[in-house]
């Protein structure tokens, strides 16, 4: 079975920075692409970030310039790096995983940006 475990989620000053960690169970190889969703409360999932195998990187408009998503692969862990944190980046944030077949979702680490 997948696992996907999140961790590095707190409460940060705006400006500040967090480092988010996906870690999976078995070979983060097994999956196509890697990504970072957030949920604000009354708000709908979003994509965050993304990457995939073979190297290539999607962002979010609203947070181009500021996150960094990152892999991992000998340690089975994809990051997500968070610079320059807006109060509008509060939320959960949930790691994904998609691979040919199947997906898998990580239970969430909550960050909270104070103003």
């Amino acid at each position: 079975q997948v696992r996907l475990v999140e961790s590095g989620g707190g409460l940060v000053r705006a400006g500040g920075s967090l480092r988010l960690s996906c870690e999976v169970s078995g070979s983060i190889l097994r999956f196509n692409a890697l990504g970072w969703y957030r949920q604000a409360p009354g708000k709908q999932r979003e994509l965050v970030a993304s990457t995939s195998t073979g190297g290539s990187t999607i962002y979010a408009d609203s947070v181009k310039g500021r996150f960094t998503i990152s892999r991992d692969n000998a340690k089975n862990t994809v990051y997500l790096q968070m610079n320059s944190l807006k109060p509008e980046d509060t939320g959960v944030y949930y790691c994904k995983g998609t691979g040919t077949w199947f997906e898998a979702w990580g239970q969430g680490t909550q960050v909270t940006v104070s103003s």
